[in-house]
């Protein structure tokens, strides 16, 4: 009876070491598929890691791409009271630049039809009327108004709407626009010596011609405005259109469309660290501006 009862103890012990063997080698398995999978994953994290120079190096070359320029005109007067707020508007487009990648390029030009009721703008220009009187003719807007925004030469609308500025601007910034280079060459207090070359014409209309124009702009001015609707409140003023010239037309069978070395003339009032040159090239016909650039005349 004692053999019998010893024997199956015996023979109880061998199965549970047995299975505890079996467990430590299920342990001991599982331990080295954890060690293994997990230096794996170490070794591939270490491989895909992008070093932080190349970080550096990739931003940097997103930074110096160039922008597509969006040329944003503002039809507007001092004499007409619901122009401010437009005004406003651009000079935070401007500010901003923020929109779809784009370089929002600002015009702000004051009509001369305002004239007669009470104030006279001392930015306004007939030259600029007649600019817009041709916009007029495109869009068929019946009559000329303030204010009124367009952008690139190719839709026009309230220049005071934010939302519908910001759509239009993101539309234009993905049209093929033809490069521009403008840089400063020489000048001193009163004059300014620059270089522009336009490129091979990129979207153009074929049957159609592409002027192109120089701008002076200055930003930063204000008025004390003393009669018409705008009477006793101080307006600011953002790019400023003080001068607009045609420099000539680009060619869009040749491969490079222009190239001039224009020389400005700085009136004394203007104050130069305000001031930017403006080149955009702009279709006879359609009106349409497929290129532009900027730069400060500091």
């Amino acid at each position: 009876m004692n053999c019998d009862r010893s024997w199956l103890l015996t023979i109880q012990c061998r199965r549970r070491m047995k299975v505890l063997e079996a467990a430590v080698k299920s342990f001991i398995t599982a331990l080295g598929v954890a060690f293994f999978s997990l230096f794996a994953l170490a070794g591939m994290f270490r491989r895909t890691t992008v070093p932080e120079e190349s970080l550096t190096f990739a931003a940097k070359e997103q930074d110096e791409r160039p922008r597509p320029a969006v040329v944003v005109e503002l039809f507007t007067s001092e004499g007409c009271s619901s122009c401010p707020p437009a005004d406003a508007l651009l000079a935070q487009l401007v500010s901003d630049q923020r929109i779809a990648g784009a370089e929002v390029i600002a015009l702000e030009e004051h009509v001369d039809y305002w004239n007669h009721l009470g104030w006279i703008d001392p930015f306004s220009s007939q030259e600029f009327t007649f600019r817009q009187q041709e916009y007029e003719e495109k869009f068929r807007t019946g009559s000329v108004y303030t204010p009124q925004m367009v952008v690139d030469g190719s839709v026009e609308f309230v220049g005071s709407r934010e939302g519908q500025a910001r759509q239009v601007i993101t539309q234009a910034a993905q049209t093929t626009k033809t490069p521009v280079r403008l840089a400063f060459a020489a000048g001193n207090g009163s004059r300014a010596s620059l270089q522009v070359t336009v490129g091979k014409l990129s979207g153009a209309t074929p049957d159609d011609r592409v002027e192109v124009f120089l701008a002076v702009t200055e930003t930063g001015l204000h008025s004390d405005v003393r009669a018409g609707e705008n009477a006793g409140h101080d307006v600011g003023h953002s790019a400023v259109v003080r001068a607009l010239r045609k420099l000539g037309q680009a060619d869009p069978r040749a491969d490079i469309g222009l190239s001039a070395a224009p020389e400005l003339k700085l009136q004394a009032k203007w104050k130069r660290e305000n001031l930017r040159a403006v080149v955009f090239l702009q279709e006879r016909k359609s009106r349409r501006i497929i290129g532009a650039a900027s730069l400060p005349l500091t």
